[in-house]
């Protein structure tokens, strides 16, 4: 059999390697751990697309229908893009019976995490109302719990986003005590991080306590609400039938109880209006409220105060108008804009550096401070003071309003817990007498006597105990009586009385007036003043706290 009739089988010639030539390796087996790592990244997979997708297809409908978004859609509104960091999001109750054993879905109804504002670190926690109804149980309680300490030991503000039905009636008194470790850590923070509520939805029961400890309240036009017994309840109680909104809606918080500091048309303007108030507050209250672009306070930009402000005490005027012309850009926040609309609250810069404005208006009450003012000016005050905001204080207010009404209602009280305010806070302190100052009101409104480091006032004003008029028929009442001309006398004796005793110079001769600016003067002047305090440093007597007449 010649060579050419047999099958030629070559022989592998062995490589370096010891790989022989023209031999193809079968292919390995995979390891059991690889196997086991594919089938975990597609457990991981779906168990991420489940956590991110809000609840039931048909809730997430009726909640766009309502005008409202979802917990995720509202977190892309409020943060920076691509910033959001979360945490536990494969979270799931524990609760056994009483048809929820079966339904556990991720997140139990909140998303919470952090994230950044203008680049700026915040801390947030969203209510999920299409699982569970937002509702609150124990493992969504503990979620919030842990994002508050984060934001506590981070030292940065707390953002809470509440829609939900109130306490998880299936968990029973777990529920009430995830409310109380809610609430016990918004004290503990107050006063060291800024805590904003964001109320986008109901707020029942024991949830609308979260939102009145925090330092500001936004609500949404109808369809926010927020009470402690709904109108089933009252209606049950009472007989009285009333609305959601009627009982606790936006419109009422803004304007009747005080309880919302902000309230808005929409979520995205709320959500909008919450990225601009963050750029105004420190982090915490170690820190300093971050700096904006400086204007200049003794630009070519001279205010035109003295034609807004009239000389005659009795004519009114919008305060809003001097307060805009004595800040950054003519931009202010005003904050209670509805609610004790005889004083003015608001946060802006002077100069580059933000500073808290409080302001009798004389459109409203003629600019009397009454119960609901001086609460609303006083927790400001203290706000600013427990993060070392500066305050100015412009005044123009001819007293407190009298009646049985207001005494009733604890005026005295009330004025008392804005007397405390000032004269407790450390922060620096310019007070500017725009036109008048009578009577108790001058000293609650930031005199020297109660600490006010700055007190600058114009060559019009007025500062006396009482008007002139009033001063005369008080002192004078007997030679009035029995004047042959009581008109002409009074006439002389108001002239004598304005004369020797309402002139600020009178004032400014005894101390209580660092000096007389022109008006057109007021921004330079209140600037460099604040400048000239920045680094004003005052400790309190040692104790362990004072006891404010609540």
């Amino acid at each position: 059999m010649s060579t050419s009739e047999v099958d030629f089988v070559p022989v592998p010639v062995p490589r370096p390697n010891g790989r022989a030539a023209g031999a193809r390796p079968a292919p390995p087996a995979a390891p059991p751990e690889t196997a086991r790592t594919m089938a975990g990244l597609r457990e991981q997979r779906e168990r991420l697309s489940a956590a991110t997708i809000a609840g039931r297809e048909e809730a997430v409908e009726r909640q766009h229908a309502l005008g409202k978004r979802t917990a995720r859609e509202r977190l892309d509104l409020l943060l920076d893009a691509d910033s959001f960091v979360e945490i536990e999001m494969h979270r799931r109750h524990r609760a056994r019976g009483m048809k929820i054993s079966e339904n556990r879905p991720a997140t139990d109804g909140v998303v919470a995490g952090s994230g950044t504002v203008h680049g700026r670190r915040v801390f947030v926690y969203v209510q999920d109302f299409t699982v569970f109804g937002g509702s609150l149980g124990e493992a969504h309680a503990e979620k919030i719990h842990k994002v508050m300490d984060l934001a506590l030991a981070n030292g940065a503000p707390l953002i809470g986003l509440n829609d939900s039905g109130g306490a998880r009636i299936q968990e029973g008194v777990m529920s009430l005590n995830g409310y109380g470790g809610i609430f016990y850590r918004n004290v503990q923070a107050s006063g060291v991080i800024p805590q904003i509520s964001v109320v986008l939805g109901p707020c029942a029961g024991g949830a609308a306590y979260s939102p009145a400890l925090t330092d500001f309240t936004f609500m949404v036009r109808d369809t926010a609400h927020l009470y402690l017994t709904g109108p089933d309840v009252v209606e049950a109680v009472s007989g009285t039938r009333v609305t959601h909104a009627e009982l606790g809606g936006a419109e009422v918080h803004g304007g009747r109880s005080g309880v919302a500091t902000f309230v808005h048309d929409d979520e995205e303007t709320c959500l909008e209006e919450v990225r601009y108030l963050v750029s105004l507050l420190p982090a915490n209250n170690l820190e300093p409220a971050p700096a904006g672009g400086s204007c200049g306070a003794t630009a070519d930009r001279r205010p035109r105060l003295a034609e807004i402000v009239p000389v005659e005490p009795n004519r009114p005027y919008d305060m809003r108008e001097v307060i805009a012309e004595i800040v950054d850009e003519e931009d202010f926040v005003e904050l209670h804009e509805g609610w004790a609309k005889n004083v003015i609250c608001a946060l802006a810069r002077i100069d580059g550096e933000v500073a808290g404005v409080v302001a009798n208006q004389p459109m409203v009450l003629a600019g009397v401070l009454d119960a609901d003012a001086a609460q609303k000016a006083a927790r400001f005050v203290r706000f600013c003071d427990a993060f070392g905001i500066p305050l100015v204080t412009l005044v123009d207010v001819p007293g407190f309003l009298p009646g049985v009404d207001q005494e009733h209602a604890g005026v005295i009280r009330h004025g008392a817990k804005l007397l405390y305010a000032y004269c407790e806070a450390t922060v620096p302190r310019v007070q500017v007498i725009v036109r008048k100052a009578y009577g108790g009101a001058y000293i609650v409104m930031d005199s020297r006597s109660v600490g006010c480091d700055l007190s600058l006032v114009w060559p019009t004003n007025e500062i006396a105990v009482m008007g002139a008029e009033g001063a005369v028929n008080v002192l004078f009442r007997r030679e009035l009586a029995a004047a042959a001309d009581p008109a002409g006398l009074r006439a002389e004796l108001i002239a004598e009385y304005s004369d020797q005793l309402m002139h600020p110079y009178y004032a400014a001769e005894l101390g209580l007036v660092d000096d007389v600016i022109d008006p057109a003067d007021t921004r330079a002047a209140v600037a460099r003043g604040l400048a000239m305090l920045r680094e004003k440093r005052r400790a309190g007597p040692q104790r362990k706290h004072g006891n404010i007449p609540l």
